[in-house]
């Protein structure tokens, strides 16, 4: 009983990580359902959309987008030809895609209901630019989503709609 109280209170406090976005965090997986928009185009997932923005050509494009499932949007775009710019703007794009999905009060509501703890997209597959395997990871997603969190607990919460609806 004590253990249980002990981690139930550090799980209160924000000091256990969530590392995997599974079960109850899926929410936080780019593979969750949220509409986002890019290019004034709907997509059913933040995993779609990002795919899709690596794209040279709108055919490449709407072919992800009509993906019918996230893992599938994402095998698509490591086939793409990709854009030049694609690591000077990868960041910014997984940013604007995940504020217009937080814009949605459910997702939200849970992200900020994660509190203090840190977010860590960990992974089996070796990606340690946005997530972290075997310890190892830059976390870039997680550092976003725990940068959005901030900004809504803080009360100054920006509309989603950002300039890839432009």
């Amino acid at each position: 009983m004590i253990v249980v109280n002990f981690v139930h209170e550090e799980m209160f406090r924000g000091k256990i990580p969530i590392r995997r976005f599974k079960g109850n965090y899926f929410f936080l997986s780019n593979f969750a359902p949220s509409e986002v928009y890019l290019y004034k185009k709907k997509y059913p997932t933040v995993e779609h959309a990002f795919q899709a923005a690596k794209c040279n050509t709108c055919k490449e494009r709407t072919k992800i987008q009509h993906a019918k499932t996230p893992a599938q949007a994402k095998r698509l775009g490591k086939k793409v030809d990709l854009r030049k710019d694609w690591d000077d703007i990868k960041l910014k794009i997984m940013e604007d895609l995940l504020i217009q999905k937080f814009s949605n009060l459910e997702y939200r509501t849970k992200l900020k209901a994660t509190r203090a703890r840190t977010l860590i997209e960990g992974n089996t597959w070796g990606d340690t630019y946005w997530g972290v395997c075997n310890d190892e990871g830059k976390n870039h997603l997680g550092k976003l989503l725990m940068s959005i969190r901030d900004e809504i607990i803080k009360e100054q919460w920006i509309d989603g709609w950002t300039d890839l609806n432009s």
